[in-house]
């Protein structure tokens, strides 16, 4: 383990605490050694630890009552509790409190330090899954960007110029045109691949829980705050941050985010203590920010601050000659994943398939691909009806409907064309169900 760790330990013998610093001199683990637990409390209400070993048997406050003050203030901290006097009520009650291990005395500080470290790795095991919770995906195979298209090599030559340049970078493009694909790119492509790679997603989110993800919080920070809990761009030191979506922020959220990016330091939700970061920030966003900056609705500063490199993805229909390509990658995906003897799409449907302009982008075709793969009755798929690739001009010359009226009649053959199915209408859309609903109650 190469990082420092903050270590406690709560003793009234001060033989046990001078052994334990002479054992962490070369270690991983920078020690404090208290001898009285309500000291040690203060010191840890004031600014945490990485682990806690206490001693059971204390005047003035024992080990389990110092356990039960320390999960009033942070549920995830480690605690090991040492002791003399090991029975089977204490170790449940220890448990019951959030204890993470026992040692029965006498033990030697070489087995101390062994169990420290194996309680630090589950420590570290638990972060991680948290990670790649949030990274979770409904197929890690389609993670790379598929196509040969000379619009995305400019886009595959960017991404490798600024991968092991810690800069900030906005991503633009439609929805489902693979901007978090990218993202994972550049964070792949960097000396920090190893490092976490945190997905947050800014319009999925309200202005209180949001900051909660980013920032953390306190206990009693708001209503359900029971205990303190790391931010995601704590979670994420070391490595890269993307957040998707990031027009649909609050002013006051843009403003704590400004903050954070410059200065690198968070403050939890509820906190006062500044907490030190790394965190390599990769941004997008489905609408052109440097507009949304000229109609006042993005603050200048955070977006000159973000603005260092920007890599516009395009949208599949101005990269028709990958579709091909595209179409048989999701057919090989899908025949495997439901154990379909597939092939692919005939010659007249792959052409049909190129033809169409695929408003949903990526997404919308990954969808029609999985629909037919789960629908076949033969090796050889054939593809139904598809909208115009093209609206008639002449009908919207002479018809002039606003952009709410297009909108709705867009919306509507979505639907016609899925038969009603909204999780399949607002993947097309490049929305999420929620989005879909409010906009087909407004439409009635």
């Amino acid at each position: 383990m190469n990082q420092e760790y903050s270590l406690l330990f709560v003793d009234d013998d001060p033989t046990a605490g001078d052994l334990l610093q002479r054992f962490c001199e070369g270690t991983p683990y920078k020690s404090r050694v208290f001898y009285d637990p309500r000291e040690a409390l203060a010191y840890f209400r004031e600014n945490g630890a990485d682990v806690v070993i206490t001693d059971l048997q204390m005047p003035g406050m024992n080990g389990m009552e110092l356990l039960g003050e320390i999960r009033n203030k942070d549920c995830e901290v480690p605690v090991i509790i040492i002791t003399a006097h090991t029975t089977v009520s204490n170790a449940i009650e220890a448990l019951r409190l959030g204890a993470s291990d026992f040692l029965k005395k006498p033990f030697d500080m070489e087995e101390l330090l062994l169990l420290v470290d194996k309680t630090m790795e589950r420590m570290q095991l638990r972060r991680e899954n948290r990670i790649l919770r949030t990274q979770l995906e409904d197929e890690k195979s389609t993670q790379d960007i598929i196509g040969n298209s000379h619009a995305l090599q400019e886009v595959f030559h960017t991404i490798k110029k600024v991968a092991d340049v810690r800069c900030s970078v906005i991503i633009e493009g439609e929805s489902g045109t693979g901007k978090e694909l990218a993202a994972r790119a550049i964070h792949n492509l960097s000396q920090v691949s190893d490092r976490p790679f945190v997905i947050i997603d800014c319009g999925a989110l309200s202005g209180t829980l949001l900051e909660s993800e980013l920032f953390g919080h306190e206990k009693g920070a708001f209503t359900g705050a029971t205990c303190a809990k790391e931010g995601l761009l704590q979670v994420a030191t070391g490595g890269t941050v993307f957040l998707d979506e990031i027009g649909n922020i609050s002013d006051a959220m843009q403003i704590k985010l400004l903050r954070a990016i410059q200065e690198q330091q968070i403050t939890r939700v509820g906190g006062v203590k500044p907490i030190n970061i790394d965190v390599r920030f990769v941004v997008a966003s489905n609408q052109i920010l440097e507009d949304m900056v000229n109609e006042g609705r993005f603050r200048a500063d955070l977006f000159h601050r973000i603005n260092v490199v920007k890599i516009v993805m395009p949208p599949l229909r101005e990269r028709r000659e990958d579709i091909p390509l595209l179409i048989q990658h999701f057919v090989d995906l899908f025949a495997k994943r439901y154990s379909r003897d597939i092939t692919g799409f005939d010659s007249a449907s792959i052409a049909k398939l190129e033809q169409y302009d695929w408003p949903g982008n990526v997404r919308e075709l990954r969808n029609l691909v999985e629909h037919h793969v789960v629908l076949a009755d033969s090796s050889e798929l054939s593809v139904g009806y598809l909208p115009e690739a093209k609206p008639d001009e002449n009908t919207l010359d002479d018809d002039f409907p606003t952009l709410a009226e297009l909108e709705q009649r867009y919306v509507k053959k979505v639907m016609d064309h899925y038969e009603g199915n909204r999780k399949m209408v607002a993947e097309a859309l490049g929305i999420d169900k929620s989005t879909l609903w409010r906009k087909l109650q407004q439409y009635e």
